[in-house]
């Protein structure tokens, strides 16, 4: 998981260059088999990409956009074997942070339901479209709280890849999990199609609690499924125009 770092000098996806610096967003899994790759799981946040073009791709994000850092301990590049039993406490916590918090239905408040999880003072790195939210009032606030407004009847969690190592760990999901945008999110208006959402989520855990984690959804999958393209809406426009859903 990191950034791509180029210079922006041609036309991409529609995206017109800027000539500057500019990150590309990106997080992969890799299943090894016999010493070489077997299969890969990849994804990159283009709308974060559009942000930093100069594109405001979807109107009114709550978190804050930034150029996303690796994690505070600065503990996440590993040269040599952890200590598997740190790695099953890191793995222990994510189960249970997905128990507590996967089908929404503990009967807590939900600052209550996401302290049994998370330290008070958690930092989520989400996603363009979201964006990045510190401590657990904020993150109810600015993600947790309007996600749950806006989405129903929410499925299972199913994932294709769930690993940790020392205090970091992640999964991939091709789904996710599916909802409905009942309460209508980010902008769409409410409605009753259920729509796939494609999730990586990385974590960092501290003690017995999760610390810190980066988060990656398709967006641009999700607005589809809503029947907004929102890079075909990119193609061609100058940057600093809206692009979202109103």
């Amino acid at each position: 998981m990191g950034h791509l770092m180029g210079l922006f000098d041609a036309p991409w996806l529609g995206i017109q260059p800027t000539g500057k610096m500019i990150m590309l967003r990106y997080a992969e899994f890799h299943k090894i088999v016999d010493g070489k790759i077997a299969e890969t799981a990849f994804y990159f946040d283009i709308p974060h990409f559009m942000i930093q073009a100069g594109y405001a791709p979807f109107p009114g994000q709550a978190g804050a956009h930034m150029v996303q850092p690796g994690p505070v301990a600065h503990d996440a590049l590993l040269f040599e074997d952890t200590d598997p039993v740190e790695g099953q406490k890191t793995m222990d916590v994510i189960h249970k942070m997905i128990s507590d918090l996967g089908q929404w239905n503990s009967g807590l408040p939900l600052e209550e339901e996401l302290a049994l999880s998370w330290h008070d003072d958690m930092i989520w790195w989400g996603p363009a479209g979201i964006g990045a939210t510190y401590t657990i009032a904020r993150y109810a606030k600015q993600h947790s709280g309007p996600f749950r407004a806006g989405l129903s009847e929410r499925s299972g969690t199913g994932h294709i890849a769930r690993i940790a190592e020392g205090n970091c760990g992640g999964f991939f999901g091709w789904p996710n999990f599916k909802a409905k945008a009942t309460g209508g999110y980010l902008g769409l208006p409410s409605n009753d199609k259920l729509c796939e959402f494609r999730v990586i989520d990385v974590y960092r855990r501290e003690g017995n609690k999760l610390k810190e984690n980066w988060v990656f959804i398709d967006m641009l999958h999700f607005f589809n499924q809503q029947g907004v393209d929102i890079l075909a809406r990119t193609a061609g426009i100058q940057a600093g125009v809206e692009t979202g859903a109103k």
